[in-house]
């Protein structure tokens, strides 16, 4: 069959091989036409395998039984990676042995808050936990996963549709001559308004302009919602006044069918806007040079811009839009320039080359200095309680082939598996205590002397009892994650200079590069407001600057709320501190209704895409990863002058006071530099905390 899936799987198999990899294709059904097939058999480096050719199979596929096969063809020759396509099966694969090495591309995901339960959310979680990369078709998608399933947030990146149309000749450029000819090809069904469209020849006839309307497939769908829709489609196919059936055609067929007209239609039913894909016949049509008349959305906004001319959410909207266009040939030419130029980020030279970024990160190239300490991969145990700020490290290291990685992971501070401690001393040749807490004082006092213990220091555990009971002879190096409290934990402890060294903390730049949504340069974002000492007061007085002057300034506040953390809420301190910020927003005329406190998750990176500007606001931090997510983000940060600041970020953005972060945000604004910094802080968040260079780092740090 030759449906959207099989079209993805042809243009999947094509970027695959382009970006290097050597590619099995498992057909799950008999070969009954050669289309698709035979061009990919010809690829170097790519094998087609057919289950029912080969006699391993010989009943209709399901995704039960495609998950048996899988594994059995994997058996013969693991692969690294196995891109599979739909939620059915990649749930079944997830509880098998293919789990860890998913490339999960999701289509059939519940696309609204009503419609996922937690039947859904569960599948999904299952499905996140088992792959490697969650292959997302827009960033609408992405966004709303992340949000739904916090799983899938870090594993969640764009991969939009394939467009391959080698075989076809563009329309040549030019307005129409002659009848203005429109064209769909595809399913007929209701909320596509297949129906409709016929009427739009005799419709546009009555306001001047001569059309015809071409339509290509043959599948007519029955509807239970609407019994008679089959016959009133199929009669108005045959007998429409000015329509031309072409039944069904081989894709390539279609594709010169379309490109040999003037204008496509994909304009569907309003229920359809929130569909967070992407249709591959709008690509498709702008790879062949035919704009699109469809419907306005954000998504159709950010591709074609706000003011494509053919954007159409009713009938005269659609009949106003051609008319347009068949009696102004500027406009036809604008539109089609916006939707060919759209169509080029979707190529299969531009899938491939999103394909080798992602099998970069995944698939790193092993260092000889890791491969010259042994002959051997290089052991590395980590042990902590706490590893959310260890855990992209984690990621990255258990991707190496130079290293084999083993976690002890303890259920808090103190407690432990001590013979699952013991296993990691007598296999490890390096061993990572992530917080240096009781786990540092175990392994300092129990560590092999040729094994190396590296101990990473964070704020909490310098002023804490262990520093001072560790065995600091034991311990190879302290990382602590900026140059500040490097200084600081050496004068506390004493320890040896040498011993004390600054990896700072990664941010997952790839990650958090997304498209900033518009009005996001009014809108300031703080990460975090427990405890008091983040001073969401002083956010406050900046924001009351800023408001003054300008009432689209608004602070958006993504964090648990302070009464959230019992260790916080049962201090009277802290409890007067809160009551009086949440007393003041309420009454504050300036404040009233610019405050937004969004709820607290692992998807950062969808929110940043509101944000212009993060503040740090606190009285001090050893690192504070907010403002350099932020840059990440294309964000511009905003930083009170708290000790150490100037030593992780660069001065420009540091300020002594609300007042003057307030002035400086203003005039950002006004004198239209918000593009330009936010472009040079991620920049500087790149060179100098990108997941990459910081990992860089470690290997280096490990390898010694």
């Amino acid at each position: 069959m030759i449906d959207g899936s099989a079209i993805w799987a042809q243009g999947m198999v094509q970027a695959l091989a382009r970006a290097g990899c050597e590619v099995t294709l498992v057909l799950k059904a008999p070969v009954r036409t050669g289309r698709l097939v035979d061009p990919l058999r010809a690829l170097p480096g790519v094998t087609v395998r057919s289950p029912h050719a080969e006699g391993l199979f010989d009943v209709p596929m399901t995704p039960r039984h495609a998950a048996v096969i899988l594994a059995q063809i994997d058996a013969e020759n693991p692969h690294d990676l196995v891109a599979v396509r739909g939620r059915r099966l990649a749930g079944k694969l997830a509880m098998g042995p293919l789990a860890g090495r998913l490339w999960t591309y999701l289509t059939d995901v519940p696309q609204a808050a009503g419609e996922f339960g937690a039947s859904a959310k569960g599948e999904l979680r299952r499905i996140a936990d088992a792959s490697r990369v969650l292959l997302c078709q827009t960033e609408e998608l992405r966004g709303f996963l992340e949000a739904a399933v916090p799983a899938t947030a870090g594993k969640s990146v764009l991969f939009p549709p394939v467009v391959v149309l080698s075989d076809v000749e563009a329309r040549p450029p030019g307005a129409p001559d002659g009848p203005l000819r429109l064209v769909y090809t595809g399913k007929f069904a209701p909320r596509w308004n297949t129906y409709e469209m016929t009427s739009l020849p005799r419709l546009l006839t009555m306001r001047g302009v001569d059309a015809e309307l071409h339509m290509v497939g043959d599948k007519i769908h029955d509807d239970p919602a609407d019994p008679g829709f089959a016959t009133r489609m199929r009669t108005a196919l045959e007998t429409g006044e000015g329509v031309v059936w072409h039944g069904g055609h081989p894709r390539a067929e279609a594709m010169r069918l379309t490109a040999s007209c003037d204008v496509g239609l994909s304009w569907r039913d309003p229920s359809m806007d929130a569909s967070l894909e992407l249709s591959t016949k709008v690509l498709e049509c702008g790879t062949l040079g035919v704009p699109v008349v469809l419907n306005r959305t954000p998504m159709h906004e950010r591709l074609l811009g706000t003011d494509y001319p053919l954007f159409a959410a009713t009938e005269d909207d659609v009949l106003d839009a051609l008319t347009l266009i068949g009696k102004n040939p500027d406009v036809y030419t604008v539109a089609a320039d916006r939707c060919r130029t759209a169509a080029t980020e979707f190529t299969l030279d531009a899938a491939a080359d999103r394909l080798r970024a992602y099998l970069s990160q995944a698939f790193p190239e092993p260092s000889p200095a890791v491969l010259a300490v042994k002959q051997r991969p290089l052991r590395v145990g980590v042990a902590g309680h706490d590893l959310k700020f260890f855990s992209r490290l984690l990621d990255y290291l258990r991707s190496r082939p130079d290293m084999e990685i083993r976690v002890d992971h303890w259920p808090a501070l103190k407690a432990h598996d001590e013979k699952r401690s013991q296993d990691l001393v007598d296999w490890a040749d390096v061993i990572i205590c992530e917080w240096c807490g009781p786990n540092a004082l175990w392994f300092a006092a129990r560590k092999r002397p040729d094994q190396r213990l590296v101990v990473r220091l964070h704020r909490f555990e310098l002023y804490a009892p262990w520093p001072k009971q560790l065995d600091i002879a034991a311990v190879d190096q302290v990382i602590c994650v900026s140059p500040h409290y490097t200084d600081l934990t050496r004068e506390m402890t004493g320890w040896p200079a040498a011993k004390v060294v600054t990896v700072p903390n990664w941010v997952d730049d790839a990650q958090l590069d997304r498209a900033k949504l518009p009005g996001a340069e009014h809108h300031l974002g703080m990460i975090g407001i427990a405890p008091s000492r983040k001073r969401l007061d002083l956010a406050l007085d900046v924001l009351e600057e800023l408001r003054r002057d300008d009432p689209r300034f608004t602070l958006f506040v993504k964090s648990k709320l302070p009464w959230e953390y019992w260790w916080i809420w049962q201090k009277d301190e802290e409890r007067a501190h809160y009551e009086k910020v949440f007393r003041r927003i309420r009454r504050s005329r300036l404040l009233s209704g610019g405050v937004v406190f969004d709820s607290y998750g692992r998807d950062v990176a969808s929110w940043l895409r509101r944000i212009g500007f993060v503040l740090s606001t606190s009285d001090d931090e050893s690192f504070h990863l907010a403002p350099a997510e932020g840059m990440a983000s294309g964000a511009v940060p905003a930083l009170l002058n708290w000790p150490g600041a100037d030593t992780i970020y660069d001065p420009r953005w540091i300020h002594e006071s609300p007042s003057a972060m307030a002035a400086s945000i203003s005039t950002t604004v006004a004198l239209d530099r918000w593009h330009q910094d936010r472009e040079l802080a991620r920049t500087q968040v790149r060179a100098t905390y990108g997941l990459t260079e910081v990992c860089d780092q470690w290997t280096g740090l490990l390898a010694r």
